[in-house]
């Protein structure tokens, strides 16, 4: 009878501890966007945000009228500007052809979307379709706005961001890269060091220093992915990601290639820690994923 007792004692623990870590990971999978610096709105825990609306997701995404035009991220609700950046090009690498991260119908790098807020040229309210119903100005602005401002929102005193709506520097953090990307991780370029060295989706890379990434095809679309899951099959969160892009007009290279973008290290929804990396940077396992060294 004793041992039955502490038998179901263990039970009922094991239950308990079971519902914890299951209320634990809800919690997390809840927090995401909303408990990170990326929640701009009023409820957001970082030092930027507006005391105009509680919306989490409206500064980036849409769900009506999103912007197709300037860059292909997903239901894009900010007015991105055709902004020119200084990039990385043959003269620091013979590999490195940066002339592809420009906005534009179809061509422009999906970093273009992060850089909406973070050159610092832009605006972070200058969103398309504002909060509710009757705010939809193709601009991203309010009628005799300036539209680089945006919609003028009121930014919480003390955040890193100008009364316009500008990220700006400070305290050590960097969030402003400004037009200029030279000093920058690149993107919008062919990952593997120019390419890979077969057409063929199984191709290694051309420059030996670089990780050979994996492929598959979702939804019909040839992907690939530079593996860090390990024990895992197909593509994860956790794999650094790697875009889709035509690089035919700067390379002698297949058309449908894999670029490295701002997402490809980078996930703006997760709450792991102050970065939004894909893993952990622990002894330099963000770049060692790609980088051979």
């Amino acid at each position: 009878m004793r041992r039955l007792q502490i038998c179901r004692s263990l039970i009922g623990i094991a239950k308990v501890a079971g519902l914890a870590a299951l209320l634990a990971v809800s919690g997390q999978a809840l927090a995401q966007i909303a408990g990170t610096k990326h929640n701009l709105g009023s409820t957001g825990t970082g030092q930027n945000k507006v005391t105009d609306t509680a919306e989490v997701c409206v500064f980036c995404h849409t769900p009506h009228a999103s912007n197709t035009l300037m860059t292909s991220a997903p239901l894009w609700n900010k007015n991105v500007t055709s902004t020119t950046y200084q990039v990385y090009d043959t003269n620091v690498s013979s590999t490195i052809d940066g002339r592809v991260l420009q906005p534009g119908a179809g061509t422009g790098s999906v970093s273009v979307a992060c850089l909406s807020c973070h050159d610092g040229a832009q605006a972070m309210d200058n969103i398309i379709n504002a909060p509710g119903s009757g705010g939809y100005n193709a601009l991203g602005v309010d009628s005799g706005i300036d539209p680089s401002i945006g919609r003028n929102y009121s930014w919480v005193a003390g955040g890193r961001v100008d009364a316009d709506g500008r990220l700006t520097n400070g305290g050590g953090f960097i969030a402003n890269l400004s037009t200029d990307l030279r000093n920058d991780h690149p993107v919008g370029i062919q990952y593997c060091g120019g390419g890979q060295s077969s057409s063929a989706a199984t191709g290694a890379c051309v420059d030996p220093d670089f990780v050979a990434p994996s492929n598959g095809v979702i939804n019909g679309a040839q992907v690939w992915w530079v593996d860090t899951s390990v024990g895992t099959t197909g593509r994860q969160k956790t794999d650094m990601i790697l875009y889709t892009r035509d690089f035919s007009s700067v390379s002698s290279g297949p058309t449908a290639a894999p670029s490295v973008e701002c997402a490809s290290c980078h996930d703006p929804h997760i709450s792991n820690g102050t970065t939004f990396l894909r893993i952990a940077n622990t002894g330099s396992a963000v770049c060692l994923a790609c980088h051979t060294k």
